[in-house]
């Protein structure tokens, strides 16, 4: 269960208009993608909109993504604060639930320099006793981590991955020639990952794999086989669902596809906006392209 590698979707947060978190319909979602050969559970990434919930919304999505898993694959909760204190308190309550790993990330009001942000991230990785995946978003965080910060932080014995949600493959690279062994790499949806796995990556946790799992683990499958020719094949017909990402909002996306697939995930929590019927027949139509 430490050994994290392939397709490991950002799971959408199921929630009604009034807050509550629709843990039948995310333990539906849940089951159906371990069923379609995914490797693991992502709950509060960024398509789980964390940003936008509390504390007590965030451990009843943890909390279902366990039970719904039920050690089948391992879980990898999501651990998102402005203070290491809050960082450190989720990590530790996530692990007592019965999380395999912790992706941490960083959120910023005031810039916080190289120090402050390997310090963080240290810090969440002394409190537990599972493997840490650090989180670098670049288009949304107010400090990034360096590529200082990151290969002095993979010689951390629990910090052994990261997902890089750059658009920068090459950067990927960077850490995978600067690191080595060290840290494993995965991808977002914001690279192709059929080119991160070929130049060393171990798989990618993104939101497209809620909507499209079973494609997902076919395009891993392909790529550990290193049967490239018709990983690229299959790579150009997905990236559709990437570039629909990168016109629409992120969970609005993820959620309307859930949606049309029968997921009763409701909107995107305000204020953010659910997709235009217009936007939505955009997904429906992705979607039915790939079967």
């Amino acid at each position: 269960m430490t050994d994290f590698h392939g397709v490991f979707p950002y799971l959408a947060t199921p929630i009604s208009a009034d807050g509550t978190i629709r843990t039948d319909v995310l333990g539906r979602l849940c089951d159906d993608l371990i069923h379609a050969g995914v490797h693991g559970l992502t709950p509060l990434g960024s398509t789980g909109e964390f940003a936008y919930l509390d504390r007590a919304q965030r451990m009843t999505v943890v909390e279902a993504t366990i039970d719904a898993a039920r050690g089948r694959v391992p879980v990898i909760a999501g651990v998102a604060s402005t203070a290491i204190a809050d960082a450190v308190a989720q990590a530790k309550a996530y692990q007592a639930r019965g999380a395999s790993g912790i992706l941490a990330v960083l959120e910023a009001y005031f810039p916080v320099n190289d120090a402050g942000v390997e310090a963080y991230f240290r810090a969440i990785a002394d409190a537990v006793d599972v493997p840490v995946v650090i989180y670098t978003n670049p288009q949304f965080q107010r400090s990034d981590l360096s590529l200082d910060v990151i290969a002095d932080l993979a010689e951390h014995p629990r910090i052994n991955y990261i997902k890089d949600a750059s658009t920068n493959t090459g950067r990927l690279l960077s850490i995978i020639n600067r690191c080595g062994d060290a840290i494993k790499v995965f991808a977002a949806s914001s690279h192709i990952p059929a080119a991160v796995m070929m130049i060393g990556g171990h798989g990618w946790m993104a939101g497209p794999a809620c909507i499209i799992p079973r494609q997902s683990v076919e395009l891993y499958n392909l790529c550990k086989a290193s049967c490239w020719d018709d990983a690229m094949m299959l790579q150009r017909k997905l990236w559709r669902v990437n570039e629909a990402f990168a016109r629409f909002n992120l969970a609005a996306c993820i959620k309307a596809g859930l949606s049309i697939q029968g997921y009763d995930v409701g909107d995107p929590v305000p204020p953010q906006a659910a997709l235009t019927s217009e936007q939505r027949r955009v997904v429906e139509e992705v979607l039915y392209s790939l079967g």
